[in-house]
């Protein structure tokens, strides 16, 4: 097999990732969310451009999923990154979060996911690049989408789409 000069497996995670850019400057733009729906994003705190403080960097290390619904402020969307204002148990916060550094983003109002295959700091980067879209959430969620959950939230298991499956291997 030819090896894959053009890098589509990068260019699927871009154009996935600009969904979330175009949702999430729709948002900025009406400084609402349209209907029911609200977002869980889940991202690397020490990914390269990440800027959160060092409380929360302390309390979620490796990744952190940070909840979009009633209160936010402040929503600043550029090409490589987003800026938010949320409130963690009462306490103010701003973070600035790359698209490059979001490891999941999920509309539960419509069952929607997309999942991106971005190592952790410790692990190996042998599956860089790849991407796995899955139409509902699967039943591993992060510490905070459990509480969401608990609160009445419930997650329909569904059939994953792996776009590893149509990659040509080296």
């Amino acid at each position: 097999m030819g090896q894959d000069h053009i890098r589509y497996d990068i260019l699927a995670q871009d154009a996935l990732r600009g969904v979330i850019r175009k949702v999430l400057s729709e948002v900025a733009a009406t400084g609402s969310l349209p209907g029911d729906h609200h977002f869980f994003i889940t991202f690397l705190t020490g990914a390269p451009g990440v800027r959160i403080s060092q409380h929360l960097k302390a309390k979620y290390p490796e990744q952190m999923t940070i909840v979009i619904q009633h209160q936010f402020w402040e929503l600043k969307i550029t090409e490589a990154h987003f800026e938010i204002g949320l409130s963690f148990s009462d306490v103010p916060e701003k973070l600035s979060i790359p698209f490059n550094a979001i490891r999941g983003f999920y509309d539960p109002s419509v069952n929607f996911e997309l999942e991106f295959d971005v190592p952790l700091s410790g692990e190996e980067e042998e599956t860089e690049g790849e991407i796995t879209a899955y139409p509902v959430a699967p039943a591993e969620k992060a510490e905070d989408e459990a509480q969401a959950k608990s609160a009445g939230d419930e997650k329909k298991e569904g059939s994953v789409v792996s776009l590893d499956a149509f990659r040509k291997k080296q």
